[in-house]
């Protein structure tokens, strides 16, 4: 699976600035990153008369843009999207998806906090917070980092996400539906498969391994 990290925190904590720092000390190590910014207001980025506006408001569900530089999809939806499902339906080609806000969603967060804009955190490690971005310092059981120290907070992700410290992961849904799994088990399910499939031709050295049954 994709590690998935959210950059979460109040208005005017500072969250795009610090991804806008994250992104290219990702990249300048040699990582592939997608970016998600949720916002609960909705969006426009098909301007009213261009192609694919006329397209859209002729009623297709989906409009493709296409260029040499860039592709962008427009599609409607009939819900929020978790940062899960839009993993599985865009990130694949990536090593990390940065996601700002999403601080409803179970994923791993490090919320950014400034003391002259708030008085609280807005997360706690039972919101699966991984680390605090902070110009004031928190004792509240998670790793707080000075807000400018970018190295350090990719060291973070870095060594928890993608190198040693990442494990193996095993996503199962029935009829839709995400189903918890214990690391006991998923650790049974990743030797029992990888096993299985090492076996066949064109097995060997299995990295990402999907199988789907209807």
């Amino acid at each position: 699976m994709i590690p998935i990290v959210s950059v979460v925190g109040k208005s005017d904590s500072g969250k795009t600035t610090l991804i806008e720092k994250i992104v290219p000390e990702l990249i300048r190590r040699g990582y592939r990153v997608i970016t998600v910014k949720h916002d609960l207001h909705g969006f426009e980025i098909d301007r009213e008369g261009k192609d694919s506006w006329r397209h859209k408001q002729a009623g297709a569900q989906g409009v493709i843009i296409s260029s040499p530089q860039k592709v962008a999809l427009i599609r409607d939806v009939d819900r929020d999207m978790s940062l899960e499902e839009l993993s599985d339906a865009f990130g694949r080609d990536a090593d990390l998806i940065l996601s700002e806000g999403f601080k409803k969603d179970v994923q791993p967060k490090i919320e950014v906090f400034r003391k002259e804009k708030h008085a609280e955190l807005l997360c706690t490690p039972k919101d699966n917070l991984i680390a605090i971005a902070s110009d004031r310092p928190f004792d509240i059981g998670v790793p707080c980092l000075d807000i400018d120290d970018v190295k350090g907070i990719v060291d973070l992700i870095e060594s928890t996400f993608l190198t040693g410290g990442r494990r193996e992961g095993v996503s199962l849904r029935i009829n839709g539906r995400r189903i918890p799994l214990s690391p006991f088990v998923e650790r049974f399910l990743v030797r029992t498969i990888k096993g299985m499939i090492s076996s066949l031709k064109g097995g060997e050295n299995p990295q990402r391994i999907e199988i789907k049954i209807d």
